[in-house]
């Protein structure tokens, strides 16, 4: 197969194109669930197959196929697309420059998921589903286990092939109190690219015994005070905050317009990269898009343009300095790549999306934050969320949050928290975060972008977060 994808190159040489590459992905999945106590789905599925891209005189042509002994009439294809293409072409595509490389990648990984007994696994939700159920009060559970295995050959016709192999685990529990008055729900998830140690080291049945008895506290607890009050944000919370307000703001072909009738544009602009950069928080605030970080679900060696992984600082102490880019919208910013382009399967282009978008940590400890609060909370795992299609005004609804009084935790829990802002607004107000050793990287298994949708699976590290005068228990932004 491989000298099949080497000549596929070639024939899109002599079929005129300037240039060309091709993804083939072999994707297998394991999918187990079980709903309080019962097996509810055991399955695994496996797709094949192999996108190819073309660009005739600035054109872009790209078709797909799962039989690759059809690969040549699919490169025909992508060439007849872009050739076709020229005769509506407003703008010639510009796609920055890359070396050729050859090379191989594989997640490190220890146990293969998929090789581990099936009685083994079972066991392991077995014993999770008993602990929640422990509590009287919670009504029904879940527990999910989930594995994917990535196989994708990248070649271009520069010369680059690059063969590289991902692992996948996924892990969820979930257990739910109800009354006849309320429901009340405590989670956890966590998705690493690694191997079945990865879902080992998660202490799950440890952790099943707490979000059972917390869900079940939760249908006994207030409601939470609505105010303007001092919060923190645990790694659980921050992830998703990151991801809406800082991940999708700050993609370029989001900002160009490419998502502008589907999921919105965004506040930030080209020209926020000007001398006087865009002021995205306070001094404690600096993000990265790091595709090199261990187990992040954004880490690859190199992305589906076959660029090299790469960390890229996006905001540097609160101020905006790089967006993340792809080839055919990098040289807008004056520069190459940030290594951004991918593809959640063989069906789809590749387009900007998300590496691990990461908040480094600061020199702090958990303790101090808390002790310099007078009144306030940490707020935990996200339950709900919203914000408007230029990622300014948001709301996000927790699962809990934690009482602060005199900085000291007083052991009291508040149901239903929500809080909301606006992003640059509400990043300014960011005055500590919290150093290495409280640090976690929180997989997100399922970002959505794109026309055809494409369903991307990306991590977020941070530590426990300090914002000041936040909107709590307001469920309107102004």
């Amino acid at each position: 197969m491989n000298q099949q994808i080497k000549n596929a190159m070639a024939h899109a040489k002599t079929l005129g194109a300037d240039f060309a590459d091709i993804r083939f992905k072999d994707i297998t999945m394991e999918d187990i669930r079980m709903e309080s106590g019962d097996i509810v789905k055991a399955a695994t599925t496996r797709s094949q197959g192999y996108g190819v891209r073309v660009y005739v005189n600035g054109a872009m042509g790209f078709a797909a196929a799962s039989d690759i002994e059809k690969i040549n009439d699919t490169v025909k294809l992508a060439c007849d697309t872009a050739i076709a293409s020229l005769t509506l072409l407003a703008k010639k595509a510009e796609l920055d420059n890359k070396k050729p490389v050859e090379a191989a990648y594989s997640t490190p990984v220890t146990q293969d998921p998929f090789i581990v007994p099936f009685a083994e696994k079972l066991a392991l939700m077995t014993q999770c589903d008993k602990n929640m159920r422990a509590t009287p009060e919670v009504n029904r559970t879940y527990v999910n286990l989930s594995f994917r295995k990535d196989h994708v050959i990248f070649a271009d016709t520069d010369g680059s092939f690059i063969v590289q192999n991902f692992c996948q685990c996924d892990a969820s529990l979930g257990a739910i109190a109800f009354s006849d008055a309320d429901m009340q729900r405590r989670s956890y998830i966590n998705v690493a690219r690694a191997g079945y140690e990865a879902v080992l080291e998660l202490n799950l049945p440890e952790r099943a015994v707490t979000i059972g008895r917390e869900a079940a506290e939760l249908l006994h607890a207030e409601d939470c005070p609505s105010g303007e009050f001092d919060i923190i944000l645990t790694p659980r919370q921050m992830f998703l905050q990151i991801h809406e307000s800082v991940g999708h703001p700050t993609e370029l072909d989001r900002v160009l317009g490419s998502e502008a009738a589907f999921a919105g544009r965004s506040f930030v602009e080209v020209d926020n990269l000007a001398a006087t950069p865009l002021t995205y928080g306070s001094k404690h605030v600096t993000l990265v898009a790091d595709a090199t970080c261990d187990r992040g679900l954004g880490t690859f060696a190199y992305d589906d343009e076959g660029m090299p992984a790469q960390n890229i600082t996006l905001v540097d102490k609160g101020k905006f300095v790089a967006f993340q880019t792809s080839r055919d919208n990098a040289y807008i910013t004056g520069k190459n790549s940030s290594g951004a382009g991918l593809s959640d399967g063989w069906r789809n282009l590749p387009i900007v999306r998300m590496t691990n978008i990461n908040l480094l940590p600061g020199d702090a400890t958990l303790d101090e934050l808390i002790a310099g609060i007078d009144y306030g909370f940490i707020f935990d795992e996200n339950k709900s969320w919203s914000i408007d299609d230029l990622r300014v005004n948001f709301q996000f609804a927790c699962e809990l949050a934690r009482e602060i009084k005199d900085g000291k935790l007083t052991g009291r829990i508040f149901k239903n928290p929500i809080y909301s802002g606006k992003t640059t607004e509400f990043w300014g107000h960011c005055d500590g975060t919290a150093n290495a050793d409280f640090w976690e990287l929180v997989g997100v298994p399922n970002c959505g972008k794109g026309q055809p949708m494409q369903i991307m699976r990306v991590s977020h590290g941070s530590s426990p977060t300090r914002f000041r005068k936040v909107k709590v228990g307001v469920s309107d932004v102004k």
